[in-house]
C-alpha cells in the first residue's frame, strides 16, 4: 500500500480554497500508484474557529464535496479534515474517508481538547464512535489528534480490528516547560502504541501560522514493531510518501500476541464497577 502524507497548510476559513487545494493534491495522485493520501485535521477549514466569522460547516453530501470525492477517483483513496454539519445545530471535528468516488466513513473526533488555549468545546460536538472500518485497503481506523491521547481509543480501535491507524493532527509547538515537547511526545506515543499493538501509525500534521500558533508538521509512520519508516520534514510542506505492507501487521501480531491475550472481558467489568 502506498500512502502519501500531505504535510501541508490550510487558509484559515476558506472552504473554497482550501478544497481546491485538496483537488489540486488529489489529481496529481490520481492515476498513479498512490493508494491513499491523508491529509490534517481540519484541513478544509483550519484551526482557529474562533476568529472566523462566518459558519465552515460542510454536509458529507454537498456538492463542494462531492467534487473532491470526483478529483480522487476509484483507484485513489483520501482521509481529510472538515467541519462537518449535523443534522441539528450541531458541528463536528471530522475526517471522511473517500473511496471509490465516495465518503465510505466519516470519523468524528471523539475527545475535544479543552485546555489552555484549546477550547474545542467550544465549536465541536464530541463524536460517539471509535470503531475500525472495512476498505479496499485493508482495515483501518481514524483518531483525530487528541484522540491517539486517550488509550481506550486505540484499544477499541485495535479490537474492532484496525490494522492501520490513521492520526490526522493539528499539533502546535511546545506551549509548556522544556521537557515537555510536543514533537518528542507524539513520537513516543505513535511508536507505543505501532508496537504495543503490533499496527501501522500513519501521523499526518500541518504546517504553518494561524495567530499565535505555530504547526510544526513532523509527519510520520510507524510500522508495527515501532521503527519509524517515513518522516516529513518541520515547519515545510511536503507530500511524504511510504509503502507499508499489511503482511508485517499479520506477522508481527503472531510473534507478539499482546491484543489476543487482553483480557477484554475483565477489563470491561473492572470498568463497569468503577463507573457505576
Amino acid at each position: 500500500m502506498r500512502i502519501v502524507l500531505a504535510q501541508v497548510d490550510s487558509v484559515l476559513g476558506d472552504v473554497n480554497q482550501n478544497l481546491a487545494r485538496a483537488r489540486e493534491i488529489l489529481l496529481g495522485q490520481a492515476g498513479g500508484d498512490t493508494d491513499l493520501v491523508v491529509f490534517p485535521e481540519l484541513f478544509l477549514t483550519g484551526y482557529s474557529l474562533g476568529n472566523v466569522p462566518h459558519d465552515v460547516g460542510i454536509a458529507i453530501d454537498d456538492v463542494r464535496f462531492s467534487s473532491l470525492a470526483a478529483a480522487a477517483g476509484d483507484s485513489t483513496a483520501a482521509l481529510i479534515g472538515l467541519v462537518e454539519t449535523g443534522p441539528g445545530m450541531e458541528r463536528y471535528n471530522s475526517a471522511a474517508y473517500i473511496q471509490g468516488g465516495a465518503v465510505v466513513h466519516t470519523h468524528r473526533k471523539v475527545h475535544l481538547a479543552n485546555y489552555d488555549i484549546w477550547e474545542e468545546g467550544k465549536h465541536f460536538t464530541p463524536g460517539s464512535s471509535i470503531g475500525a472500518f472495512d476498505s479496499s485497503l485493508g482495515r483501518l481506523a481514524t483518531l483525530i489528534c487528541y484522540d491517539l491521547w486517550q488509550p481506550a481509543s486505540v484499544v477499541v480501535a485495535v479490537h474492532d480490528g484496525a490494522q492501520v491507524l490513521l492520526v490526522p493532527s493539528n499539533s502546535i509547538e511546545r506551549r509548556f516547560s522544556d521537557e515537555a515537547n510536543n514533537q518528542d511526545q507524539w513520537k513516543a506515543i505513535t511508536r507505543f502504541y505501532a508496537s504495543m499493538f503490533a499496527s501501522y501509525v500513519v501521523f499526518v500534521n500541518r504546517v504553518g501560522v494561524e495567530g499565535e500558533l505555530t504547526f510544526w508538521g513532523g509527519s510520520h509512520v510507524v510500522d508495527p514493531c515501532g521503527r519509524i519508516v517515513a518522516e516529513g520534514p518541520t515547519h515545510e510542506e511536503a507530500l511524504v510518501v511510504v509503502d507499508i505492507d499489511l503482511d508485517e501487521v499479520t506477522r508481527r501480531r503472531r510473534e507478539v500476541p499482546f491484543g489476543t491475550e487482553a483480557r477484554l472481558d475483565l477489563v470491561i467489568e473492572e470498568l463497569n464497577r468503577i463507573v457505576t
